[in-house]
């Protein structure tokens, strides 16, 4: 079939990514509503306490499981579930998915058993400067989240699935259910639970999205079958995908746990500093990203399963540029205005001045990594649509050198805001990689000049 084949024109892909992109925009602006609700809540009760900063630990590791086994299947599964409905029908493909449910599903469960078995070992290398009763504390509070991995992971899988049904705002909005719960259950429990109150909520709500989700899937037509359906072509290539997207995803969160242990070997507050200085950008990263993956995936998954190499080309640059213009003015807005941001936002409270002054400063080298990674996430859904995963392996693998020896010499001279600079440095050096193969992959399918 031709690149200018019907399926792909009707697919209106250039339209489709906008209107997904506005959805998922408009639903992710409403759950950052609440997240930043949730930081001006948690700012006002725990501060930058130890207990903050055992939270913060325990509550980073669940996070790093989902993405490390969850968030690797969607992106070996959402192209091949894509080209299987859309070229065999919709047996094959929830067959398909069924198969993918129960290994993601016993896969979670490993890796929650793992590292819950693990712990005593995990957390002092992570924290290593922690004391011992707050090096206690994050142990506990990580084994309380536990459940989180198996139910945070099958949300997650369900919201790609409904993304490939063209599905965006519903997926969207259950990301609120998290800190919905925290913001409830934090100032109500808090005088008797401490920050255990943090633990309920987010239980609570992840739960809550999780049903949900599943729910919604299930009208959609897929159904959560845990069932394993034979080894056919399509589970093959799933599998094959699997492997370098799970291994990049465990350097990338080595890199986020490299950043952490850094942080714990500075003076007591760090870990803090470094977490409410990275919600501003955080929050803008993981909300383009998410639009930019929800929104993108689908429509290159189609145009790769179609060979419309051409269309593919032009979206790509188009999008690359737009996203990059758009990103600049947040970029620079958050770097002027960090200290300022700063201080309306969190200093309330135990939250106090010295505070602002630490964490605005890093806020800005945080800030300054947005335009260099919104345009790299174009590049990166096309690879993966693409299925040239070993390449996003690289690409992990360069930046995680870069980052531990970016981190080892501006964490001297900078501090905490050293660790933030070495991010952003490194987040430039995805890009041009990103790029360069995008650019070199689609000059050897259309025979145009680089």
């Amino acid at each position: 079939m031709s690149a200018s084949a019907s399926p792909v024109r009707a697919a209106g892909s250039g339209a489709r990514i906008l209107n997904a992109a506005l959805t998922v925009t408009a639903a992710g602006v409403a759950v950052k509503l609440i997240a930043a609700a949730k930081e001006f809540v948690v700012a006002g009760v725990y501060g930058r306490s130890d207990a903050m900063d055992a939270f913060l630990m325990a509550f980073l590791v669940p996070g790093l499981l989902v993405n490390l086994v969850a968030e690797s299947m969607n992106q070996a599964l959402a192209p091949t579930l894509v080209r299987v409905k859309e070229l065999e029908g919709d047996e094959p493909a929830q067959r398909l998915f069924s198969s993918a449910m129960l290994w993601s599903f016993v896969l979670l469960t490993l890796a929650a058993l793992g590292l819950g078995l693990s712990a005593r070992v995990v957390f002092p290398v992570m924290a290593s400067h922690f004391g011992s009763q707050k090096l206690l504390l994050a142990e506990h509070l990580f084994y309380a989240l536990l459940p989180m991995v198996v139910l945070a992971g099958i949300a997650s899988n369900c919201a790609v699935v409904l993304n490939t049904l063209d599905r965006y705002a519903w997926p969207a909005l259950s990301a609120a259910m998290t800190p919905l719960g925290i913001v409830i259950c934090a100032p109500l429990l808090a005088a008797r639970y401490g920050v255990w109150a943090m633990v309920d909520g987010a239980l609570a709500g992840t739960l809550l999205q999780t049903l949900l989700l599943v729910w919604w899937m299930e009208r959609g037509g897929y159904k959560l079958r845990l069932w394993w359906h034979g080894m056919s072509a399509a589970t093959r290539e799933v599998a094959g995908q699997y492997g370098p997207v799970l291994l990049s995803s465990v350097v990338a969160s080595g890199g986020l746990l490299v950043d952490q242990a850094m942080a714990a070997m500075l003076p007591a507050g760090s870990v803090a500093t470094l977490a409410y200085a990275n919600r501003f950008a955080g929050a803008f990263l993981a909300l383009a990203g998410g639009t930019l993956s929800a929104a993108m995936t689908p429509s290159f998954s189609r145009m790769v399963a179609y060979g419309a190499w051409q269309e593919s080309r032009r979206t790509i640059r188009a999008w690359a540029w737009r996203t990059m213009a758009a990103s600049v003015p947040v970029s620079v807005a958050l770097i002027v205005g960090s200290h300022k941001l700063v201080r309306t936002a969190f200093q309330h409270g135990v939250f106090g001045a010295a505070d602002t002054a630490a964490v605005a400063p890093v806020l800005a080298m945080f800030a300054a990594q947005i335009p260099f990674f919104v345009s790299s996430r174009v590049y990166y859904r096309f690879l993966v649509a693409l299925r040239r995963t070993d390449l996003v392996l690289w690409c992990g693998m360069i930046n995680l050198a870069l980052d531990i020896v970016l981190n080892l010499i501006l964490m001297r001279w900078l501090g905490v805001a050293g660790i933030a600079l070495a991010t952003t440095l490194w987040t430039v050096s995805t890009l041009f990689f990103l790029w360069y193969w995008t650019e070199r992959l689609l000059k050897a399918k259309t025979g145009a000049a680089l």
